[in-house]
């Protein structure tokens, strides 16, 4: 804290005068600014499309995920996590804002923005203060990089970032990754020697080795390379350091020594079942599946997708090092997730887009530096407490010491944190609008129950102690009535109205926004 030394002087220094009585209100508002030195950093890493596979959860057969290992070990696990939407747009902006899509009514992907548009798709977004700017309001440096908010990397300036939350951000905060990922060179037209028409264009949807020559010069390795320079700067505040990586989302293409990994003889599918969707909600999306069984696709696409799981691993694995290595190694916080689940065929169902629990469930880690174990918080542990995605802004707020914004609708995981143990009251929370339904979609989680509600009234409930892989459905079991009520009336009682792109935004793609910096 900052000293305050006052020399010898002729003036009058007594408890009544008025110098004493203006340095006694100077050192009073000194002594209240926050001690930067001992406000932890933030390192707060997004996953684009990594589902439970990984190791440390649901440790798909031979999967080699050592990154998510070695942060587990010094992590409490939430082993039971959920998306707050099952798209990435819908699930980042709840993040980053702590507002549920229930409240927004933001539950689908929204395309054709250049800038924070969810701003003008919802009253309730529309003065919402993004996570990042929250910390700088409270004194930190707020930086960013890589996918946080909803871009792709076939979309340049499709993003719904706002470069105004961030105190820099690496390149373009509205064109964040579209620059460094290559495409591997096809020789054919995507449908050639193929049944039937591939889903999406451009083999976007498909898996190939990147044949460029040093994996360092493109992808998630330059994003992960400028995180690990952030964390060697000297800043004059705590650090607020969000960093997005882009794989596993498909196009599964990544280097071949991560395919070399998965021999495709030794992929294994997953466990499904042939007549799955009898008694279960159409989703709408069985033609993918169809294409990939019809050209026994089936491996190959899982090989591309595990091979960037362990590609994306890799760089996690190095942000690690790098945090390791630098001065923010004792005092940083690590939180990681990913913004949804991701189907590989379960349930006939390819990508996400859906409520059920491959969907929904994501891997949620949360490391504490090693003095907050001085107060209670054990590091290495697991907890099955239900946990929704947005708990993640009220629960930095918590362990940061800043006041929490009433826009939040998440409940803080500090007692999770302490006692991986303790019950949450409050289940997880999943929505999601299909299209051609009059209401939005809604999936309660408990700790071994799921329940389902479709804007069509149809419902499900599954067992997930017993049917982990929900393959019966137990919505007309007497057993179990009791258990649906409950979950069911954890539904929000007047859910948001599906919210769709605006017609006047000034955040349109195409339209250029002022006072916009490319690099800050």
């Amino acid at each position: 804290m900052t000293k305050l030394h006052i020399k010898s002087s002729t003036r009058s220094w007594r408890p009544s005068s008025p110098f004493f009585m203006v340095a006694v209100t100077w050192l009073l508002a000194l002594s209240s600014q926050p001690c930067h030195a001992q406000q932890p950093n933030i390192l707060f890493i997004a996953i684009d499309d990594l589902n439970d596979y990984i190791s440390p959860l649901a440790n798909h057969p031979g999967i080699v995920t050592p990154g998510f290992d070695r942060l587990a070990r010094r992590s409490t696990v939430f082993t039971n996590a959920h998306c707050a939407a099952p798209a990435c747009h819908p699930s980042r902006v709840a993040v980053m804002t702590g507002v549920h899509p229930s409240k927004s009514g933001i539950y689908r992907n929204l395309f054709g923005a250049h800038g924070p548009r969810w701003r003008d798709e919802s009253p309730e977004l529309k003065n919402a203060v993004v996570l990042s700017q929250h910390f700088r309001n409270n004194g930190y440096q707020a930086v960013g990089g890589g996918k946080l908010f909803h871009t792709l990397q076939w979309t340049p300036g499709d993003s719904q970032n706002d470069p105004d939350a961030w105190d820099d951000y690496r390149g373009d905060p509205l064109d964040p990754i579209s620059n460094d990922w290559p495409r591997p060179k096809f020789s054919q037209h995507q449908n050639e020697g193929f049944q039937g028409k591939r889903p999406l264009n451009n083999h976007l949807f498909g898996a190939a080795v990147i044949d460029k020559t040093g994996e360092q010069e493109f992808g998630d390795h330059l994003v992960a390379d400028w995180a690990i320079e952030q964390l060697n700067q000297n800043f004059d505040k705590p650090l607020f350091l969000a960093v997005g990586l882009f794989r596993p989302h498909i196009p599964w293409e990544v280097p071949k020594r991560w395919f070399d990994l998965y021999p495709i003889d030794t992929v294994q599918i997953p466990n499904v079942q042939s007549d799955d969707l009898l008694d279960a909600h159409d989703h709408g999306r069985r033609h993918w599946h169809k294409w990939v069984k019809e050209n026994n696709q089936w491996r190959k696409l899982m090989q591309g997708y595990l091979a960037s799981i362990s590609y994306v691993d890799h760089q996690v694995n190095r942000i690690l090092d790098g945090l390791e290595a630098s001065p923010k190694a004792d005092n940083t916080i690590i939180v990681l997730w990913s913004d949804h689940g991701f189907h590989i065929g379960e349930k006939e169902n390819w990508e996400k887009f859906a409520l059920w629990n491959q969907t929904t469930r994501v891997p949620l880690f949360i490391s504490l530096p090693t003095r907050f174990e001085k107060n209670g918080f054990p590091n290495h542990s697991r907890t099955d407490q239900p946990v929704t995605l947005t708990d993640l802004y009220p629960t930095l707020c918590d362990l940061a010491k800043i006041p929490t914004p009433n826009q939040c609708t998440g409940g803080s995981l500090l007692n999770q944190l302490r006692n991986p143990d303790s019950a949450r009251a409050q289940p997880a929370l999943t929505s999601f609008y299909f299209h051609r339904e009059r209401v939005a979609s809604h999936a309660i989680s408990g700790t071994r129950f799921r329940y389902i509600k479709y804007g069509n009234d149809f419902e499900e409930l599954y067992d997930l102690q017993n049917d982990p892989n929900e393959f019966k459905n137990e919505i007309d079991n007497p057993n179990f009535a009791s258990i649906k009520n409950k979950l069911k009336n954890a539904i929000p009682a007047a859910p948001s109205i599906n919210r769709s792109v605006p017609t006047d935004s000034k955040f349109h793609r195409g339209r250029s926004r002022k006072n916009t910096k490319k690099n800050r």
